[in-house]
């Protein structure tokens, strides 16, 4: 894939296809029968306004991957992958009694790394080791596009709501 122009910029960026997280988000959407656009920007975009200032877009046109430590009701700790609309926070009480979770609390760094082999800022809705429970935010399905990270805190693609709840099998949930 080439590498886009960011709005203002006469250069094309570096294009991170090799890059072992991008090259795996890549290889799993190719199985999934997707070729996105993805763009490869010249800043880190660890922040969904940051991602949404690079691309020209609104922060609630950002599909964030955020990473939960959640407690099952029998107790058991598993992570949480919630792909929610750049616009919102989640309400995590609200998404464990949906979810029939004991508690949802943010996750540490290695936590992250652990679970999906990203790390924050790059995490991405696929490409994780084993398979993550995950919930999409609904309010994203508002958006022809929507953009997610692709395995490197330089690196989005586009994608759509329905596309995310096929390609991550995510339960639709209001997050918010």
């Amino acid at each position: 894939m080439s590498a886009d122009l960011t709005p203002g910029q006469d250069l094309p960026t570096r294009d991170l296809s090799d890059h072992p997280g991008v090259a795996r988000v890549l290889q799993v959407l190719a199985l999934n029968h997707l070729t996105p656009t993805v763009r490869y920007l010249p800043d880190a975009v660890r922040t969904a306004q940051a991602a949404a200032d690079a691309l020209g877009v609104t922060p609630a046109e950002i599909a964030n991957s955020l990473v939960f430590r959640a407690r099952t009701l029998d107790g058991h700790t598993v992570p949480l992958l919630i792909l929610a609309s750049g616009g919102h926070r989640v309400d995590t009480e609200r998404v464990a009694s949906l979810a029939d979770l004991a508690s949802i609390d943010r996750a540490d760094p290695e936590f992250v790394r652990a679970a999906t082999g990203f790390t924050i800022g790059g995490v991405a809705p696929v490409g994780h080791p084993k398979p993550i429970r995950t919930i999409v935010d609904v309010s994203l399905g508002r958006y022809d596009t929507v953009w997610a990270a692709a395995g490197h805190s330089h690196s989005v693609f586009a994608t759509t709501y329905d596309e995310l709840l096929r390609i991550t099998g995510g339960q639709p949930m209001e997050v918010s």
